[in-house]
């Protein structure tokens, strides 16, 4: 070993010096270094130990002051902002405020785990006095450990450090495989732990859960066929030529869908529109939005809460449902882009979807999901947390849930209390969906076709509605929040009880449906997008969507033979 040989060499104050710098290359062969100076009688125990441990807790009080004067800047920069969202952050600081002193401690016999740990723990803002304090003692229990023990084996230590430094690539390895099973079984030998590992594995193995890349590839396959069957990929988009950007295919405007449901009349306010009260917020300065706001919540019969959402969104991007005066402000300052301000309508939610073929006199209903919100019951021991995880349905989604709940976690609700788990009818939020197919009558039916013929060049899509039960639902008393065109799902493919097959069976009728209805228009005269207009779409650059009076395309007349 030339390196100790020429340590050996050096004065004694340089080569405590030596081992003090050496530390921040390695902390481990350091201390076997000093142990083996020891051994050769170049230098006395404590020294060595004293230059190692002050070395080492340099190092790692570095280690923590990086993470905390830089950690956060580099969290709010891409491409990280886009992983570490701020209740994660937040429930990390929280998490880590609680251990952090016993994985300091941990992660100084754990090599491979340190700079995680030190580092977020400047991150995560762990108290000076607590990452201090800690440190020192961890490091005052490993240095002389490691030194002492170098020392007392003498020569049989070089042969192990040479060894060493032979198979670093094979121990390195080694040391993921065993980083890797600790940290497997740490995690699983606890209950939250068990209970993570659960929901990975339900995401994993149910298919409501998948991404649209795992979902949709035999979808496609089957579009690509249709567009074949039609000889054209373009024709489904003239399958609405009432509302813009392609029938529904993205980039619709929810204002301009409003609009053409309410015959392109502004909402009513002396009466309970079938459409839920709404009012259109484009982009401008925040005072006059607030102002905007604040005087459609004044309206008759309104007040709060009020719901603000994207004008163009999808799957609840965006959002916010704001309960009192003091939350529009910063819901508002969240959302720059323009806004649909609209009056929250409680009772159930149910997904209605609609379609007819433009020579049918009378449509029908595809497809009814019953929408239900989650929630979980406090029995007055366990934290909000616990209950979490421990729901059935749930932990299905509990990362998405303890990171909205990341600052009431710690909570322990009262005996019977309910906490609701989401307030939105949307899948990838929390809520569950079931297939509603037996909630059909005769009322349901003749409501949902008044709505749609009364909405010129409107043929397919999905009614977001809601009612106060379930019976006014099936009577056809309901409001409509919002109406989805060409891109819209019979979103009761999603309940738990039906298969992948089910699944896969629907959505290719779904879009039978939509080709032979665009085909339809299309002989019909309707619009259908170049090729130019569908590139501009994905691209971002949406068309503006019009109401059905003024929509290009004729209103198609019915009568005739069914499409499908």
């Amino acid at each position: 070993m030339n390196l100790l040989a020429d340590l050996e060499r050096l004065p004694e104050g340089w080569l405590l010096l030596s081992l003090v710098v050496a530390t921040l290359a390695s902390e481990d062969l350091t201390c076997i270094a000093a142990g083996l100076l020891v051994a050769a009688g170049e230098l006395a125990l404590g020294p060595a130990v004293l230059a190692c441990f002050a070395g080492i807790l340099g190092g790692d009080l570095a280690l923590v002051a990086a993470g905390r004067w830089g950690g956060r800047p580099a969290l709010a920069a891409w491409p990280l902002r886009r992983w570490v969202t701020p209740a994660a952050l937040a429930r990390a600081e929280h998490w880590f405020g609680q251990r952090g002193a016993r994985l300091i401690v941990a992660s100084r016999f754990l090599p491979g785990t340190r700079l995680a740990t030190y580092v977020a723990a400047g991150v995560l803002r762990l108290p000076w006095r607590t990452v201090v304090f800690w440190q020192a003692l961890a490091c005052a229990l490993w240095t002389p450990l490691l030194v002492g023990v170098a020392a007392l084996v003498g020569e049989q230590a070089r042969v192990w450090a040479g060894a060493w430094a032979h198979g670093v690539p094979l121990l390195l390895a080694a040391g993921l495989i065993a980083w890797w099973i600790v940290r497997a079984g740490l995690s699983l030998g606890t209950w939250r732990g068990r209970r993570l590992a659960l929901s990975r594995w339900r995401r994993l193995t149910r298919w409501e859960y998948w991404p649209m890349w795992a979902l949709y590839p035999p979808v496609v396959m089957y579009l690509i066929w249709l567009a074949c069957r039609h000889r054209s990929v373009r024709v489904v988009t003239a399958v609405n030529p009432g509302i813009g950007a392609g029938g529904g295919l993205v980039g619709e405007s929810k204002q301009a869908i409003l609009r053409g449901l309410e015959g392109g009349r502004d909402p009513v306010p002396d009466r309970t529109p079938r459409v839920a009260p709404w009012t259109y917020l484009p982009e401008g300065p925040l005072a006059l939005r607030l102002a905007q706001v604040s005087a459609f919540v004044a309206g008759p019969g309104r007040g709060y809460p009020v719901v603000l959402k994207p004008d163009v969104g999808e799957r609840g991007r965006g959002v916010h449902i704001v309960r009192e005066p003091a939350g529009l402000l910063p819901a508002l300052e969240r959302s720059p882009e323009p806004l649909i301000a609209q009056a929250y309508v409680p009772g159930v939610e149910f997904g209605v979807f609609y379609l007819r073929a433009p020579a049918e006199e009378k449509g029908r209903i595809f497809a009814v999901t019953e929408k239900r919100l989650p929630f979980v019951v406090g029995d007055g021991r366990r934290t909000l947390e616990q209950l979490i995880l421990a729901d059935d349905r749930a932990v299905g989604q509990a990362r998405l849930f303890l990171d909205r709940f990341a600052d009431r976690l710690d909570e322990i609700p009262a005996s019977q209390q309910t906490v609701p788990l989401a307030e939105l009818g949307t899948h990838c939020r929390g809520a569950l969906f079931l297939d509603g197919a037996e909630r059909i009558t005769p009322a349901l039916e003749e409501a949902t076709e008044a709505c749609s013929r009364g909405f010129p060049g409107f043929y397919f899509g999905r009614y977001d509605v809601r009612a106060e039960s379930v019976e006014a639902f099936q009577a056809g008393r309901f409001q409509i929040l919002e109406l989805n065109g060409l891109t819209s799902e019979a979103t009761s493919i999603y309940d738990p009880r039906h298969g992948l097959l089910h699944a896969w069976t629907v959505l290719a009728r779904q879009w039978a449906w939509a080709f032979a209805i665009g085909a339809e228009n299309a002989r019909r005269g309707a619009h259908v997008l170049t090729w130019g207009e569908l590139w501009a779409l994905i691209r971002g650059r949406r068309e503006p969507a019009r109401p059905a009076s003024l929509s290009s395309g004729p209103v198609l007349p019915a009568g005739g033979e069914a499409g499908v």
